[in-house]
């Protein structure tokens, strides 16, 4: 098999390593807007280096996998489309619903495949939360508590670029929510502050937020995130029944410290980013897209799931913005709507 890498950043330097590995491919070749950084990544995974996206379509690859800046995502999963070549894609899609229902409308047009790179559904605790909440562990689900916290802020010159606190961050505890319980979110009430430090203000972002989200069922969740917890990277999703209560993400890394007297230890080397803590979740998303392009596995992320998971981000904008509660139906009803 022969792959194509669109974007060699951080991300997509981390994807060309794990294709370079994988036995069933047998060539990888990477592009980026900074020609030496693909160069450097080439030499040091076996890759070849190509000046462009043109030449990566051009090269005879059955796949594409695109990493690259959030702005070039939609254009280049319509040119995979158009070309018949299956892609995975980290998120997002686009900044925007209709960036993403084009780009949605594309891939259903040509009849490809498009896996989204939401990691976290190939993480081992958030698959077992899955299980469990499925099997009826739980009991009747009351309450989710969901946080993503950044050990330190990106560039400011990438907060302009990100989409916000909401889409670019918590759209994962989004679509989490969606993915473990089952369920879909129904209304939402945001908040979020940017407090912290004056590169947030200055790109009209906050550096931390906060929601209340009521599920289809009644279940009510909390969802909160920060750039700025200086302990560490913590990820962590607690879910409450009536007969349980279990919580993904607490380990020997979890950035916590007990303040009781007999609590566990301060973890000696608490998580420091987003790569380390789901590295083997990377790695087994990236598989199943080889064995999607095999055939050997149905699309275990459509495209579609970015649609749902961003109508709830968007929803949280409207709601922080206008501070009062905002449903999904709302702003579902103001969007066109991809194909089922």
């Amino acid at each position: 098999m022969r792959i194509g890498l669109i974007g060699t950043g951080r991300i997509g330097s981390f994807h060309a390593g794990v294709l370079a590995r994988h036995p069933e491919v047998d060539a990888l070749v990477v592009t980026d807007t900074d020609a030496a950084r693909a160069a450097e990544v080439a030499h040091r995974t076996g890759a070849t280096a190509v000046p462009g996206a043109a030449e990566v379509f051009g090269a005879g690859v059955d796949a594409v996998v695109i990493a690259s800046a959030t702005s070039a995502h939609a254009g280049l999963i319509g040119r995979a489309a158009r070309a018949g070549l299956p892609a995975f894609c980290e998120k997002p899609i686009a900044l925007d619903l209709p960036g993403t229902l084009g780009a949605l409308r594309e891939v259903d047009r040509a009849g490809s495949v498009l896996q989204l790179g939401f990691m976290r559904r190939f993480d081992a605790g958030y698959r077992a939360a899955r299980a469990a909440v499925r099997a009826g562990a739980l009991g009747r689900l009351h309450t989710v508590r969901a946080v993503t916290m950044d050990p330190a802020p990106p560039p400011a010159a990438y907060l302009p670029l990100s989409g916000g606190l909401y889409r670019d961050c918590l759209v994962h505890d989004f679509d989490m929510l969606r993915w473990v319980t089952g369920r879909e979110v129904t209304e939402v009430y945001a908040t979020g502050s940017d407090a912290g430090p004056g590169m947030f203000r200055a790109a009209g972002d906050v550096d931390t937020a906060a929601v209340l989200l009521t599920l289809d069922d009644g279940t009510l969740a909390t969802a909160a995130a920060t750039r700025c917890n200086g302990a560490g990277y913590d990820v962590r999703m607690e879910l409450a029944g009536e007969l349980d209560q279990i919580t993904v993400g607490l380990d020997g890394r979890t950035p916590v410290t007990s303040a009781e007297p007999q609590g566990p230890p301060a973890p000696a080397s608490p998580w420091p980013g987003f790569l380390e803590r789901f590295a083997p979740a990377y790695e087994a998303e990236l598989d199943a897209f080889v064995r999607v392009v095999r055939g050997e596995l149905p699309n275990p992320c459509d495209g579609r799931e970015a649609w749902f998971a961003l109508l709830v981000a968007e929803a949280c904008e409207v709601s922080r913005r206008e501070r009062r509660p905002v449903t999904i139906a709302e702003i579902a009803d103001g969007a066109a709507q991809p194909s089922a």
